[in-house]
Protein backbone atom coordinates (compact mmCIF):
# COMPACT_ATOMS: atom_id res chain seq x y z
CA UNK A 1 0.00 0.00 0.00
CA UNK A 2 1.47 3.55 -0.46
CA UNK A 3 1.74 6.09 1.69
CA UNK A 4 -1.20 8.75 0.70
CA UNK A 5 -3.64 5.14 0.48
CA UNK A 6 -2.60 4.18 4.49
CA UNK A 7 -3.01 7.87 5.34
CA UNK A 8 -6.62 8.05 3.66
CA UNK A 9 -7.54 5.09 5.19
CA UNK A 10 -6.51 5.92 8.67
CA UNK A 11 -8.18 9.46 8.09
CA UNK A 12 -11.37 7.73 7.61
CA UNK A 13 -11.18 5.35 10.17
CA UNK A 14 -10.85 8.08 12.75
CA UNK A 15 -13.00 9.92 11.15
CA UNK A 16 -15.40 7.62 12.24
CA UNK A 17 -14.52 6.19 15.26
CA UNK A 18 -14.76 9.69 16.55
CA UNK A 19 -17.49 10.97 14.75
CA UNK A 20 -20.45 9.72 17.67
CA UNK A 21 -18.69 11.69 20.49
CA UNK A 22 -18.47 14.73 18.27
CA UNK A 23 -22.39 14.66 17.46
CA UNK A 24 -23.09 13.53 21.16
CA UNK A 25 -25.92 15.71 23.08
CA UNK A 26 -24.83 17.09 26.30
CA UNK A 27 -26.50 15.24 29.23
CA UNK A 28 -28.87 17.25 31.73
CA UNK A 29 -25.64 17.84 34.53
CA UNK A 30 -24.29 16.47 37.32
CA UNK A 31 -26.50 15.22 40.05
CA UNK A 32 -26.44 17.44 43.54
CA UNK A 33 -24.43 15.01 45.18
CA UNK A 34 -21.60 15.07 42.17
CA UNK A 35 -21.78 18.40 42.71
CA UNK A 36 -20.95 18.81 46.37
CA UNK A 37 -17.96 16.23 46.22
CA UNK A 38 -16.40 18.23 42.78
CA UNK A 39 -16.37 21.47 44.68
CA UNK A 40 -14.87 19.87 47.54
CA UNK A 41 -12.38 17.97 46.02
CA UNK A 42 -11.42 21.27 43.91
CA UNK A 43 -10.75 23.10 46.98
CA UNK A 44 -8.50 20.34 49.08
CA UNK A 45 -6.79 19.91 45.95
CA UNK A 46 -6.11 23.62 45.30
CA UNK A 47 -5.36 23.75 48.94
CA UNK A 48 -2.85 21.13 48.97
CA UNK A 49 -1.20 22.28 45.90
CA UNK A 50 -0.71 25.45 47.86
CA UNK A 51 0.95 24.14 50.99
CA UNK A 52 3.43 21.79 48.87
CA UNK A 53 4.22 24.71 47.14
CA UNK A 54 5.29 26.96 50.12
CA UNK A 55 6.69 23.98 51.83
CA UNK A 56 8.97 23.57 48.29
CA UNK A 57 9.40 27.40 48.21
CA UNK A 58 10.30 27.19 51.81
CA UNK A 59 13.24 24.73 51.24
CA UNK A 60 14.57 26.45 48.19
CA UNK A 61 14.81 29.74 49.60
CA UNK A 62 16.21 28.01 52.93
CA UNK A 63 18.78 26.04 50.70
CA UNK A 64 19.89 29.23 48.71
CA UNK A 65 20.34 31.30 51.57
CA UNK A 66 22.32 28.91 53.16
CA UNK A 67 24.42 28.61 50.43
CA UNK A 68 25.33 32.35 50.15
CA UNK A 69 26.36 32.47 53.42
CA UNK A 70 28.75 29.55 53.51
CA UNK A 71 30.12 31.25 50.13
CA UNK A 72 29.41 34.95 49.83
CA UNK A 73 30.57 35.16 46.67
CA UNK A 74 28.36 32.70 45.20
CA UNK A 75 25.05 34.94 45.42
CA UNK A 76 25.56 35.82 41.82
CA UNK A 77 25.30 31.97 40.52
CA UNK A 78 22.62 31.22 43.12
CA UNK A 79 20.68 33.85 41.98
CA UNK A 80 19.41 33.03 38.95
CA UNK A 81 18.39 28.92 39.49
CA UNK A 82 16.72 30.10 42.44
CA UNK A 83 14.37 32.30 41.05
CA UNK A 84 13.68 29.43 38.38
CA UNK A 85 13.19 27.23 40.93
CA UNK A 86 10.28 29.77 42.57
CA UNK A 87 8.64 29.83 39.28
CA UNK A 88 8.42 26.44 38.60
CA UNK A 89 7.48 25.26 41.84
CA UNK A 90 5.14 28.53 41.72
CA UNK A 91 3.40 26.91 38.31
CA UNK A 92 2.27 24.26 39.68
CA UNK A 93 0.39 25.63 42.11
CA UNK A 94 -1.39 28.16 39.23
CA UNK A 95 -1.87 24.67 37.25
CA UNK A 96 -3.66 23.55 40.39
CA UNK A 97 -5.65 26.80 40.25
CA UNK A 98 -6.58 26.08 37.01
CA UNK A 99 -7.68 22.37 36.96
CA UNK A 100 -9.57 24.06 40.19
CA UNK A 101 -11.53 26.70 38.55
CA UNK A 102 -12.32 23.95 35.54
CA UNK A 103 -13.64 21.31 37.93
CA UNK A 104 -15.97 24.74 39.51
CA UNK A 105 -17.14 25.87 36.26
CA UNK A 106 -18.03 21.91 35.31
CA UNK A 107 -20.93 22.66 37.82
Amino acid sequence: MSKKTMTTILSLVFSLAFAGTALAQEGEGLPAEVKKYVAFAAGIGLAIAAFGGALGQAKAAAAALEGITRNPASAKQVFTPFILALALIESLVIYSLVVSVLLYTKL
